[in-house]
């Protein structure tokens, strides 16, 4: 048995490195299968030796993420959990990717609110591919940072003055493309389907600053069917919900594309709305675009999920009876 304590300048900071959920260090013990007690300024580790360093090597890279001002979270911290529970599989190697690298990656930021970060790998690569390729599809389960991202993404090209302004589109699939029937403006009519996009606008923006791109007309909304004979330069375009734009819809949205612009498109293939589904613009775009010098795919799974840790448990338990129902 080994036997670990390691000490840091106050609580302060210490409970800063497990989200100050002590219900954490207890999964902490589950998954590495060591002791962990904490008081005041300290942590003690107890348990076999190489668990106790794959403990110890958690807290070093928590320490660091947070010393490089990065916020920890609880999904942070169990990250680095699973990691140090991998390494122990793979007899005790250092993870290949850790807690503090995400941190390499920082978009936005300033004022009141904080920087935006990667969380897991795939939304790391999802971001350096986006910095890498004009045109990025995220595709993956709900809850994994695709739009999320996506729009921090364009945000803070925005703010750099990289573009000139931002497009947010969406099929409106439950209003048949038309919006005629619904009250109010075209802005008002698409809002609803875009209403995600803006949540994580202002999630992002301090308030004065969201106000000023919306006076300027810096961020414009519109429903997919109005994209048709337009050519946007100089701009970010995101497509959001793109499983549901038919096959000719995505291939006129990805033939909009101007100069220095980016076009990001996301999407779940296991939420088609179309009927039959393989109408789905997102499937066609998949099968023929993979390996398109400029375009690249970064894909997203349940381990990415950064929402409540039973919704990456409810989707692999679809994803699991949807393949025991595949016809063989």
């Amino acid at each position: 048995m080994a036997e670990k304590t390691i000490e840091f300048e106050s609580p302060h900071f210490l409970h800063g490195l497990f989200a100050g959920e002590l219900s954490l260090l207890r999964e902490m013990e589950d998954r590495l299968g060591v002791t962990v007690t904490t008081r005041d300024a300290w942590v003690r580790l107890e348990g076999e030796e190489l668990r106790v360093a794959a403990g110890a090597a958690v807290f070093a890279d928590l320490e660091e993420a947070r010393r490089k001002g990065g916020t920890i979270t609880s999904h942070s911290f169990r990250y680095a959990v699973g990691a140090a529970a991998e390494s122990l599989v793979e007899g005790g190697e250092d993870p290949s990717l850790k807690v503090a690298d995400l941190f390499r990656v920082r978009l936005l930021g300033g004022g009141s609110k904080p920087a935006v970060t990667p969380r897991t790998r795939n939304q790391l690569d999802y971001v350096e591919a986006l910095d890498r390729h004009d045109v990025v599809f995220g595709i993956g389960p709900a809850g994994t940072g695709k739009t999320y991202l996506a729009m921090a993404y364009a945000l803070d090209l925005l703010k750099a003055r990289q573009i000139d302004r931002i497009v947010l589109t969406r099929p409106a699939v439950e209003a048949g493309e038309a919006l005629g029937f619904l009250p109010g403006a075209l802005e008002e009519k698409v809002l609803p389907y875009l209403r995600p996009l803006y949540d994580a606008m202002n999630e992002m923006l301090d308030g004065a600053e969201a106000i000023r791109f919306a006076e300027k007309n810096l961020i414009e909304i519109a429903p997919l069917a109005y994209m048709r004979g337009r050519t946007l330069s100089r701009a970010c375009v995101i497509l959001d919900e793109a499983q549901n734009a038919t096959r000719e819809q995505m291939f006129m949205f990805l033939t909009r594309i101007g100069e220095h612009s980016k076009c990001i498109v996301t999407g779940d293939p296991s939420q088609i709305d179309l009927r039959p589904k393989n109408r789905s613009g997102l499937l066609e775009a998949i099968e023929l675009l993979e390996g398109v010098e400029g375009i690249a795919f970064a894909r997203f799974e349940a381990a990415d999920v950064i929402r409540h840790p039973v919704v990456a448990r409810i989707i692999d338990a679809y994803d699991r009876g949807r393949e025991e129902k595949q016809p063989a």
